[in-house]
């Protein structure tokens, strides 16, 4: 039977080895939206100098890619941090996520597509984390309840491997963070999207829409 990992503890046993040898690490952060980064800022600028990574070539139209960079960039300068945060914009090319995801269009929200999806955006989180000397690189995504927060560490730790960086363990919907990232979200005044960010979840969103509102829902 294979063994259910609590990604948040291993999290927090790594954090409390680097304040015992007092060491503060480099994390890059790859963020997939200002409100899924809220409590992550907030919860690891604490203990890691955090540079945050803006690489989603997902993100489907080109105006909604950047009022969310927008609200990213507003977020970094706005959120108090133990340590100082800085953003790095890695505008990728949305060719780069229709190669990724070839076959897959179809297979809907949640899905192999968007397994693929994670792993180009956290592979290129890995090596550029590997390429600039980085201690640590994690993501937001399992920040969502409707991201398989299992799977993202798998493709991480893989990434890790690849590129011979360390992916640090996570699952922050624990310990409240979703809730508190809602809560961030309201104080901050941040866009929260309706939909994950490719064109495909905004499709199936619209299409959910239209049947709850042909049903009186």
């Amino acid at each position: 039977m294979k063994t259910i990992r609590n990604y948040q503890k291993e999290l927090e046993k790594i954090i409390e080895e680097n304040k015992k040898n007092g060491i503060v690490p480099s994390l890059l952060l790859h963020s997939c939206c200002a409100p899924c980064s809220s409590y992550c800022l907030e919860y690891l600028s604490q203990h890691f100098r955090i540079t945050v990574l803006y690489y989603n070539p997902n993100l489907y139209p080109a105006e909604e890619y950047d009022r969310r960079v927008g609200e990213q960039k507003r977020l970094i300068s706005a959120l108090p941090a133990k340590y100082p945060v800085s953003l790095v914009e890695m505008r990728g090319e949305p060719e780069e996520f229709y190669s990724a995801v070839k076959g897959l269009e179809q297979a809907g929200e949640g899905s192999e597509r968007c397994f693929a999806c994670f792993r180009l955006r956290l592979e290129r989180a890995a090596r550029y984390a590997e390429e600039n000397g980085f201690d640590y690189f994690t993501t937001t995504l399992t920040i969502s309840p409707l991201k398989n927060a299992q799977k993202l560490n798998e493709i991480g730790e893989e990434a890790g491997r690849k590129f011979g960086i360390r992916h640090l363990p996570s699952d922050f919907k624990k310990k409240n963070g979703y809730k508190r990232s809602v809560e961030l979200s309201t104080d901050y005044g941040l866009y929260r999207q309706d939909y994950c960010g490719c064109i495909f979840s905004k499709r199936e969103r619209e299409h959910g829409k239209q049947l709850r509102t042909q049903s009186g829902q």
